[in-house]
């Protein structure tokens, strides 16, 4: 539901409090769930979670130790060529912090056997044709905020100098590079399920409500878990949960990253082009019909900078809806 442009005199003032939680009751709350749906509904006898360094994986990781003990959690750290340093340093310290047995899953030579980064190369040459091995690469977005018009993915190139540049890419060109990309969330989705097939564990996954809504997340990759725990949590509300849970401060200082290209990228510069305070506090307005004047005046920024969002925040549930998608099956097949 799209919020309208202008409120009425009487709508009463807006401001970030609905975000606000009770952290030890919403803990507690996903606790009992994941205790009862995995060992319960599931018949499953623990957790595997994906460790990525990051807010999300760190609190799932969290939320899982408290709901079934530190032993019956297994953390999955998955590098691989373009991961950063920081990934496996902070994932790995979460584990320690969380007594967490880790198996670290180098899945570099199942990407070069599956050919990601020649297809990836491949592609990023149709417009770069001196790319190559010693480059490195993102995908990038324009601020939405700053934005007229459609915001066009580009493609930000680095030689071995360090000299960048940013191109603006053919429609096939950009689906290969995303193609060629989404395999490293598939093969550790695949990772992960075999892990859990050994151990009889089940998959958690780590979206949050802005990457569930957004469509920020690889069918058959991220998107796929048995349970996602904090899907329902805005972004913020993730890390209100995480300082309650006493999350390392570096990791909840650490801006949201995508750890998937082999240059630094924020999740805002990949994908959502707004913070993600300014992000949440608008879905939030978009989901319970509060105008753009409301929320500007509660943010401090333009109605029409508002509005550049809720369009953002509309056009992303359209153009990802596909993501969401289930099998669809000729007939219905009904289970007793």
């Amino acid at each position: 539901m799209t919020a309208p442009a202008t409120h009425s005199r009487t709508e009463p003032a807006f401001s970030n409090d609905p975000l606000v939680l009770d952290a030890a009751a919403e803990v507690a709350r996903i606790v009992a769930f994941l205790r009862d749906r995995v060992l319960g509904v599931l018949g499953r006898r623990g957790a595997i979670v994906g460790l990525s360094g990051g807010i999300d994986s760190s609190v799932v990781a969290a939320l899982c130790a408290r709901a079934f003990g530190h032993t019956k959690v297994l953390g999955l750290l998955m590098p691989e060529r373009d991961s950063s340093a920081d990934a496996l340093r902070l994932g790995s310290a979460v584990a320690v912090q969380l007594r967490l047995t880790t198996v670290v899953e180098d899945i570099a030579p199942a990407l070069d056997a599956l050919g990601a980064y020649r297809r990836q190369a491949e592609a990023i040459q149709a417009v770069v044709p001196e790319y190559g091995p010693d480059w490195k690469c993102k995908l990038v977005l324009g601020p939405v905020l700053e934005r007229d018009g459609i915001n066009i993915t580009r493609l930000t190139v680095q030689d071995p100098d360090g000299a960048t540049s940013t191109v603006r890419l053919p429609p096939d060109v950009y689906l290969q590079i995303v193609a060629a990309t989404n395999y490293k969330q598939r093969v550790r989705k695949m990772t992960e399920y075999y892990h859990a097939d050994r151990l009889k564990y089940a998959v958690i996954g780590t979206q949050n409500r802005l990457e569930h809504d957004q469509g920020f997340f690889v069918k058959q990759g991220d998107g796929d878990a048995d349970i996602m725990p904090i899907a329902h949590l805005y972004k913020s509300q993730v890390y209100q949960l995480a300082e309650y849970l006493g999350i390392d401060e570096e990791i909840r200082r650490r801006p949201p990253t995508s750890d998937t290209f082999s240059m630094p990228q924020s999740q805002e510069e990949f994908y959502f082009a707004a913070p993600y305070r300014l992000a949440d506090i608008c879905m939030y307005a978009v989901n319970h019909g509060i105008s753009a004047d409301a929320v500007a005046e509660a943010v401090g920024i333009a109605a029409t900078q508002v509005q550049k969002v809720f369009r953002d925040i509309n056009s992303k549930r359209r153009a990802t809806r596909y993501l969401h998608t289930r099998p669809l099956l000729v007939d219905a097949v009904i289970e007793d």
